[in-house]
């Protein structure tokens, strides 16, 4: 096999999890993925097109109903700095948030390419680019007060005219970090200067609890024009309780996309057409759905922050976005054997710092998408009684 693919690392959240794998008692909280079960009206229209006899391939982009229903949604969400939204030829249906990123970074990263990656970040968006044969450089986040920040002077000045993609994930996994509306426009200018590509993971943006009007996050997709180069990955995993479904999707300049269809053609073909026709269903009654889940995430994060903020000494702050606390414990500098230690010793299932990046070294992610509450009570009391070992 290639040296790239043979010197990926394995994944230490599943190393975490497979020491609690058997274990009834474990209460897991190690995976980003919710509890509650994708809404039955969504899993309604798979049966329905699945007796319809819909098992046939589709258009290598998705179905032109699915994606102007996304274009809708996305022009909604964000009109762009002249209100004119996004088009459907902007649009790709992909088969899920993490082949729509493969697929960006294949289709943007030669061998050798400068890339340049903001982290600590999900474990895919680094590993995608030294599969291409890139040359990834990474920028960390700085702790202020347990809060991450990005030093934008730093990141600006690290953009050049080599840095052929930067890969930002705001808000991010898993720190909840999320760019203003100012570090974007700033970015962006920087970009058009240079030549460098955006890569911009967009997959948490509905789940943002700054704004009191159930607005999503800042955006790329509100200070570029349609021909800026910009790519923007999304899924239906995370706010529309659809992450076994795997079905995402990409908006990209219009003069990319005809492209992008034949990269497709050379994965996956194409998306499922009863999938497909579930997430039509979810994004026509999405404020069925997401404004639910925004609501309750929102109610689980306050739950869990305040609980764990109770505790002696731990380092968190209040996330902005996603569905994650990220958090240091005192004396605890090696995060993998933390959380190894406690499924064994707490039966309390965490995900490592360390599966993010070096400079997260001895920080702990918990999933709070519980859709009991008192999952995470339980959790804060065998991690108060841990501690107290």
């Amino acid at each position: 096999m290639r040296t790239a693919i043979m010197d990926l690392e394995a994944s230490k959240i599943r190393e975490v999890a497979n020491a609690g794998l058997g274990r009834d008692d474990v209460l897991a909280f190690w995976f980003g993925e919710g509890d509650e079960v994708t809404p039955d009206f969504v899993r309604q229209a798979a049966i329905d097109s699945l007796q319809q006899g819909e098992t046939y391939y589709a258009h290598n982009l998705g179905l032109p109903s699915l994606r102007q229903a996304i274009a809708d949604h996305m022009g909604q969400n964000h009109p762009g700095p002249h209100g004119k939204g996004v088009s459907l030829d902007r649009v790709a249906v992909t088969a899920g948030g993490v082949n729509a990123l493969m697929l960006a970074v294949q289709a943007l990263v030669n061998p050798g390419d400068d890339v340049l990656a903001i982290t600590p970040v999900w474990p895919n968006l680094v590993a995608q680019p030294r599969i291409m044969g890139a040359n990834l450089r990474t920028m960390a986040l700085q702790v202020v007060n347990a809060r991450w920040q990005l030093d934008l002077e730093a990141l600006l000045a690290a953009i050049g005219p080599q840095t052929r993609l930067l890969i930002l994930n705001a808000p991010n996994n898993p720190t909840g970090w999320t760019l203003t509306r100012e570090e974007q426009q700033a970015i962006l200018q920087r970009c058009r200067v240079t030549g460098t590509w955006i890569l911009a993971d967009e997959v948490y943006e509905a789940l943002y609890y700054a704004s009191t009007d159930n607005a999503c996050a800042p955006s790329f997709l509100d200070v570029a024009e349609p021909q800026d180069r910009l790519v923007v990955a999304h899924s239906f995993s995370k706010s529309f309780l659809m992450t076994g479904w795997r079905l995402g999707w990409l908006v990209m300049p219009p003069e990319m996309t005809d492209a992008m269809g034949k990269l497709i053609e050379f994965n996956t073909s194409c998306c499922s057409v009863f999938t497909q026709r579930a997430g039509q269903v979810a994004l026509q009654r999405r404020h069925e759905i997401t404004p639910r889940v925004v609501a309750h995430l929102k109610t689980c994060r306050d739950t869990l922050v305040g609980g764990l903020q109770s505790l002696p000494g731990l380092e968190l702050s209040l996330p902005l976005g996603g569905m994650y606390a990220f958090f240091r414990l005192p004396g605890q500098g090696d995060g993998l054997a933390t959380a190894k230690r406690l499924v064994a010793e707490a039966g309390l299932g965490l995900a490592p710092g360390e599966a993010f990046g070096s400079e997260a070294a001895g920080w702990l992610r918990w999933c709070f998408a519980s859709k009991d509450p008192q999952r995470l009570h339980l959790g804060i009391e065998r991690l108060r009684d841990w501690i107290r070992l």
